[in-house]
């Protein structure tokens, strides 16, 4: 939790902060002070780790459900970010895999694949891109999972 007088460091929005890695990092960016806005499919439970956050170290977190392979989901996320000028990190956590090798891959999984890992974190990332030059201030985190890796 920030102390009285310090300066907060912004918001920190974190794709895929539902469970796994991205949960992680929502935590510990709350406790570094940071208000939060989380995004990934699951509502219910954004809507638990923000009240767990929020109890426990006194920031703000906002949480948006959202497909991010979805394109209309993933517009409505982009304009969210662009038109949000206390965002100054974006963490892009969400991603997807599918188990076995990539000629067994139907085209929705190729489609989804796709959408999420390189359209949805390009996306979002020209989203805040221009807030962050604008203000000389902001960082992007990519991560990626060893699944990725996988077939």
């Amino acid at each position: 939790m920030s102390t009285t007088g310090t300066v907060k460091p912004g918001t920190a929005v974190v794709t895929g902060a539902s469970a796994g890695i991205g949960k992680m990092y929502a935590e510990r960016l709350a406790r570094k002070g940071y208000d939060l806005l989380l995004v990934a499919r699951r509502a219910d439970r954004l809507e638990l780790i923000a009240r767990e956050l929020t109890q426990q170290y006194g920031v703000s977190v906002k949480t948006q459900a959202a497909d991010l392979s979805n394109t209309a989901e993933l517009e409505t996320v982009a304009k969210a970010l662009a038109g949000n000028d206390q965002i100054t990190l974006l963490v892009n956590n969400a991603g997807t895999s599918f188990v076995g090798p990539l000629d067994g891959a139907t085209i929705d999984q190729l489609h989804t694949l796709v959408n999420i890992n390189i359209v949805a974190l390009t996306r979002l990332a020209m989203a805040v891109l221009p807030g962050f030059k604008s203000r000389n201030q902001g960082a992007i985190v990519n991560l990626g999972s060893a699944v990725g890796f996988d077939g």
